[in-house]
Order: C-alpha cells, then structure tokens, then sequence
C-alpha cells in the first residue's frame, strides 16, 4: 500500500532515473568507473518466443532504452537465483532457466557476464522503477540498444537455427 511517504520516494527515484538517462554517454562510464567495484558480476536473460523473436526491455535510466533484461549479482548469490530474482523484481513475473549460453569477460568494463536461455514461467508484467515496458523484437530488426548485446543475440539466434 502507497503512503504519502513511498509515493514521493517512487516519484523522486523516477525522476532521478530519467535526469541520469539525459546525461551524456561519457558520463555514465565515468561514473560507473568511479562508483561500481573494480571487477562485477552480472547475469542476463535470453528470451525467444515460438517466432524466435527476443524480449527486450525499455529501461528508464539507459541512454539506449532498450536492451536484454540482466542486473548484477548480489553478495554469495548463485547467478541462476540472480537472474530470476532480477527478472521478478523488474517485471513481477517469474522465469525459468533453461540452460546456460555463455559467460562474457568484458575488458573494457571489468566485469563477467553469466548468460541464461530463459523462459516466461508466469506472472502479469508491471512496470517499475528500472524497465517501463518491455516488447518482443524480430532478431533482424532490433531497436537502437548496446552494440554487444546486439551481437550476443544475433550469435545465440543464428545457433538456435535448425
């Protein structure tokens, strides 16, 4: 139940989002580099429907909205447990794992990368802080959205060809 107080606290962090979303590119690195730990751990999620189209997000604070849904690990967290409860805490519905794809060492960035083939196990979308909508996109068509994701889901595509 909202009150007076989470009301304003869910709207300031909206706000907050969107404003870092305005910032020039050189400065979310810049601020990533200075504030995130020297090396991370993250998982993501690769979604196909029966058409072999993938889920992507619109997240509300990236500079290119849309993108494969992931978020970082938390502390003795196992990564299938951080994918889902990532998932659930972004959209309110559950996955399930299906296999694991591939583990990505980003040099640029310093962190490694767990990549799971999921499936929508249940649950009804709700928007929140981080991702406002998400959508299923032809692999051949995919909106503007991180380079490297880009091809994570073209190589993944391209595998899941009989």
């Amino acid at each position: 139940m909202f009150n007076g107080r989470n009301l304003r606290a869910t709207f300031l962090t909206t706000y907050l989002l969107r404003l870092w979303r305005s910032l020039p590119a050189w400065l979310h690195l810049l601020a990533a580099k200075l504030v995130r730990a020297k090396f991370r751990a993250a998982v993501a999620a690769l979604i196909f429907n029966e058409r072999g189209e993938i889920l992507l997000f619109k997240h509300t604070y990236r500079k290119w909205e849309w993108g494969i849904p992931a978020g970082s690990l938390e502390h003795h967290e196992q990564p299938a447990n951080a994918i889902l409860r990532e998932f659930y805490e972004e959209t309110s519905m559950r996955l399930q794992v299906e296999k694991l794809l591939t583990v990505i060492s980003a040099a640029e960035d310093h962190h490694l990368t767990v990549v799971y083939l999921c499936k929508i196990s249940g649950g009804e979308f709700t928007p929140s802080n981080e991702v406002c909508e998400m959508k299923y996109f032809d692999v051949s068509d995919l909106p503007p959205m991180l380079i490297a994701e880009k091809a994570l889901i073209k190589q993944v595509a391209s595998e899941r060809i009989p």
